[in-house]
């Protein structure tokens, strides 16, 4: 099965075929297709964004597709940034500014507690099914690591060794991370729907 992924993200695509890998499935990621549509995550949930960008990409090339949307929820700050993580310091701003907002955000906090929440949507012509995955951890307060992307320099798993993600290899973080969750509660399903299954 020819499978688009709807995502540009050069370390999501990698994070994505890494786990899919042992599946029977031909990833094609939409920054390979030509014309493929922009689509602009202006939902109010990460479900609600992942959804979209799969329909958008079903849409366009008539194929299979999964999206994805992952929001960093911090208590803090009241769940902030969540379904905005990837815009936390303005529509145009870089990972590097995202994460220097939430560190000044984060100074004298009384809890450093937070979580990373992926939602996938995947969609075909049978319609549309999700999986979540979660990872617990804390926000560190300064970051460690050259690894990863986006908060991952910051983000300290709660099922780890006191590394954050960016400090962890590829396969290191995909083991416990909030995407690699849901990729498997997509891969487990995935064959089962494959021979008729649902």
């Amino acid at each position: 099965m020819r499978l688009v992924l709807a995502t540009r993200n050069a370390g999501k695509v990698a994070e994505l075929e890494a786990r899919l890998a042992g599946l029977d499935v031909d990833l094609v990621s939409a920054g390979s297709l030509p014309d493929a549509p922009e689509v602009e995550e202006d939902a109010d949930t990460l479900r609600g964004n992942a959804e979209k960008k799969a329909r958008a990409l079903f849409a366009h090339t008539g194929l299979p597709s999964l999206a994805d949307d992952t929001g960093l929820e911090v208590d803090a700050l009241d769940g902030a940034p969540g379904v905005r993580s990837a815009r936390y310091a303005g529509e145009d701003a870089d990972d590097e500014a995202n994460r220097r907002k939430l560190l000044a955000e984060l100074a004298g906090a009384p809890t450093r507690t937070a979580r990373f929440r992926t939602v996938l949507a995947f969609v075909d012509s049978d319609g549309v099914r999700c999986f979540d995955g979660v990872c617990e951890g804390l926000i560190a307060t300064e970051e460690a690591g050259a690894g990863g992307f986006g908060y991952d320099a910051l983000f300290r798993p709660a099922d780890g060794d006191g590394r954050t993600f960016a400090q962890m290899s590829s396969d290191e973080k995909n083991q416990i991370s909030h995407r690699g969750r849901a990729l498997d509660a997509f891969a487990a399903w995935l064959p089962n729907r494959s021979a008729g299954g649902g």
